[in-house]
């Protein structure tokens, strides 16, 4: 199984969260937050983690965090083992408590933190706990407004910046977000965050790409799934031309080929690709995989589309022979 892309460096900024198995409660008890919140604040003296918005749900929490050290696995590693063992012991069950591997999706802090605090903060709400963020105990939104005192290793100057140090502005924002009837949070970037691991514009994605990544990127592409989605991303119709040119305008494959380079190569969504063909995301699906098989059984038909990739994707290719 292909591994979760990890990008660690000191000072990266991240939106973290971690589900229970099978969607079961993780937190049974206020007791049970109290020592959740305990461990953060040694994670914070042993880890030098930086902590900068959080929410304990039922069945998962959300923390935005900063890894000074550049040690985020550690940090998470300590984080779900430690509050694993406590759950474990004091409610006498066994078992995996959370799902898998933690998710971590590296931000742009001075971009998107903001948004991304009335999200976090906006969880009790949109799960109809609460009327309003700072109503919710068990989240970094009281402090933020001012009704509870912060603990040592919340750090809120941070977030507080992206709001232009002004408390007027955070409460207005959060007001606003709760009367919000679009999807939420909006723009593609934090479509394809999840996709990617990266919540930034394609310039920030482009930074990391090339001052972060490229160790990473000489690696297998099956060994880590989301390699190609941090690709430089030519225009389909950029691809579709390659393509023709490579295969004969005429060729019955120029669609189909286009469609598996685009899919395999790039962070474009089925619906993306499939706007540009007037076809619907299910037919792009089904393109891809019905060629996947026919290039299994051709090897001409391999060679060529390597080629036409090696083309696409030149700096990519480079960077992999460094």
């Amino acid at each position: 199984m292909a591994r979760h892309l990890r990008i660690e460096y000191p000072g990266a900024f991240y939106h973290v969260y971690s589900r229970g198995n099978q969607k079961q409660a993780i937190f049974l008890s206020d007791d049970d937050r109290y020592y959740f919140l305990k461990i953060l604040g040694e994670a914070h003296e042993r880890l030098f983690a930086n902590f900068h918005v959080y929410c304990l749900m039922p069945n998962h929490y959300h923390l935005a965090l900063e890894s000074p050290e550049g040690n985020l696995s550690q940090i998470m590693h300590f984080i779900n083992t430690s509050y694993s063992i406590y759950l474990n012991l004091k409610h006498d069950r066994s078992g995996h408590l959370f799902q898998g591997r933690f998710k971590a999706i590296l931000v742009d802090l001075e971009s998107y933190a903001r948004i991304l605090t009335m999200y976090i903060h906006g969880n009790p709400v949109r799960k109809a706990f609460v009327a309003r963020p700072e109503e919710f105990e068990w989240s970094s939104a009281r402090a933020y407004f001012g009704l509870v005192s912060s603990p040592s290793w919340l750090k809120t100057k941070a977030i507080y910046r992206c709001f232009g140090g002004d408390l007027k502005v955070l409460r207005a924002e959060h007001e606003r977000y709760l009367y919000l009837k679009e999807a939420w949070p909006p723009g593609p970037e934090f479509a394809r965050a999840p996709r990617v691991g990266i919540l930034g514009d394609d310039e920030f994605i482009g930074r990391i790409r090339n001052s972060r990544l490229k160790q990473i990127i000489s690696l297998p592409d099956g060994e880590v799934a989301e390699i190609p989605r941090l690709r430089n991303r030519p225009a389909v119709s950029t691809i579709q031309s390659d393509v023709a040119a490579r295969l004969g305008t005429t060729n019955r494959l120029v669609k189909k080929v286009t469609i598996l380079i685009a899919h395999k190569n790039t962070n474009y969504r089925l619906k993306e690709i499939g706007d540009f063909f007037d076809i619907g995301p299910v037919a792009v699906a089904v393109a891809f995989r019905k060629m996947r098989v026919e290039l299994a059984s051709s090897e001409p038909l391999r060679r060529a589309v390597a080629e036409i990739e090696a083309g696409l994707f030149e700096e990519d290719c480079a960077e992999r022979k460094l």
